[in-house]
């Protein structure tokens, strides 16, 4: 709006975005919890931010950037799969999501 306010709709919009990002983020906890995986706490705002943005994305539909497959060879099938099963959970973002989350998960592995 001209004036700055929020409309209804998106207010909506961004309160289901962030219940959709708190709820994956729960999940994920409940994955680093049982894969004793411990992210550092700006491994983890990073993660958070991540996260949200593909919230963003499954509601509104708005696309990634081309991603190339060719960049995520080094990542371990662990970290791959932990990451496709996040994807999962929104039901509608393509496999390119898997990729960049799993390097989220590959780094906070690296952790003692």
């Amino acid at each position: 709006m001209e004036n700055g306010a929020v409309s209804v709709s998106t207010a909506n919009e961004e309160q289901a975005i962030q219940a959709l990002a708190d709820r994956v983020m729960g999940q994920i906890a409940t994955l680093f919890a049982t894969k004793e995986i411990h992210p550092n706490a700006v491994q983890q705002q990073m993660l958070t931010s991540h996260v949200k943005a593909m919230a963003l994305r499954s509601i509104t539909g708005e696309p990634l950037p081309e991603v190339e497959a060719e960049l995520f060879e080094d990542i371990s099938s662990d970290s791959m799969s932990l990451a496709q099963q996040v994807v999962d959970l929104f039901g509608n973002l393509p496999q390119e999501e898997a990729w960049l989350l799993s390097v989220h998960f590959e780094v906070a592995k690296e952790n003692a």
